[in-house]
């Protein structure tokens, strides 16, 4: 709108932002993110807040709406900023889709995780009942703003989960992407995915993998945004996943569930002879490799079945199983036995 657009730019109306950010990255980087804001003389209000499983509850959307309502914005030019994981970026996102029935809001990922999984695409939510995600929403950011020198100050085990939804896309869609993981998993690691020019043997791995892994999960995601079509490739990982990650918490990160979940995957589609033995080991030895675990005691028959059983319900009574067909191929299964399934978990277990 032209109008707008003048009044947002002719400095006759003070430019102002809300501000969600993470109570973590906020001692990080707060001091940073307001001497910005002050420079550019933008009014603002930052809100710190703890992001975490735990508190991803509809109290802290109404928390915030509550803020947002003082603050006083408006919906159409002045957008709602979220910085932090993927689970601020969740939270902000449900909580500006209902304000006024649609704020506009901007992502800004900290952590590898919400850089490769959760800036990308158009869903929000928070969990309810203790299930994952089960109140949310289909509502796009207008913007995801994405700086991997946010990563440099993560743990090294948030890195080793996000490398978990970077496999992901891998195993699904990419085996150019799981052959940069295999052979350059434990620098990215150790480099906390930071480029360096001085590093010729690596390529600048960092940026590929980053690149690769967000460009095959556009394709995947934008010809099926609001989930019309239920047979997703990347639902990989997620099928028990959330069943085992709401009943460990806050034992295993997200990237670390879906990764179990993969493993035990992998382990079905050898049991049903779609991968090799080779292919098999060679996964399990790359979640290895990138510090992820493969198998979990919590991971058991009976919440494996439970999990499938919910699966069942919310994809229109069909498993929707996205299986390896070999390393970088896949497939949606609706046809996996109980039986294969049990056999796979026996040989998981013993490995």
């Amino acid at each position: 709108d032209s109008q707008q657009l003048e009044l947002a730019t002719s400095g006759k109306r003070k430019l102002r932002r809300f501000i969600v950010i993470d109570e973590v990255v906020d001692e990080l980087y707060g001091s940073k993110v307001r001497e910005y804001f002050e420079e550019n003389n933008v009014q603002h209000k930052i809100l710190a807040l703890p992001t975490t499983e735990e508190t991803k509850s509809m109290d802290l959307v109404l928390n915030i709406l509550q803020e947002v309502q003082n603050f006083s914005i408006d919906r159409r030019t002045e957008p709602i900023i979220a910085i932090g994981g993927g689970v601020c970026l969740d939270i902000v996102g449900l909580a500006a889709s209902l304000y006024r029935r649609r704020t506009p809001y901007i992502r800004v990922p900290t952590t590898l995780l919400s850089y490769v999984d959760a800036s990308v695409g158009a869903k929000n939510g928070v969990n309810f009942l203790q299930c994952k995600n089960k109140l949310g929403g289909y509502t796009p950011p207008v913007a995801s703003f994405l700086d991997r020198s946010f990563i440099q100050s993560i743990p090294r085990r948030h890195i080793s989960n996000g490398l978990g939804e970077i496999l992901k896309m891998a195993l699904m869609k990419h085996k150019g992407l799981f052959d940069l993981l295999k052979s350059h998993g434990k620098y990215l690691l150790d480099t906390k995915f930071q480029s360096y020019s001085s590093s010729a043997d690596h390529r600048d791995a960092a940026l590929q993998t980053t690149r690769i892994a967000i460009e095959t999960m556009l394709e995947e995601l934008a010809p099926n945004l609001w989930e019309d079509d239920l047979d997703r490739l990347v639902d990989f990982g997620h099928l028990i996943s959330p069943e085992l990650e709401m009943r460990v918490l806050p034992s295993l990160m997200h990237g670390e569930a879906v990764n179990i979940d993969m493993a035990f995957m992998t382990y079905v589609a050898h049991a049903r002879g779609l991968i090799t033995a080779v292919e098999k080991e060679q996964i399990i030895q790359c979640m290895r490799g990138l510090e992820l675990p493969v198998w979990h005691g919590g991971c058991s028959w009976s919440l494996i079945k439970r999990a499938l059983r919910e699966r069942l319900k919310h994809s229109g009574g069909q498993p929707r199983m996205p299986l390896p067909t070999g390393i970088g191929v896949a497939e949606i299964f609706n046809d996996t036995s109980e039986e294969t399934l049990e056999r796979a978990y026996q040989l998981w277990v013993r490995d």
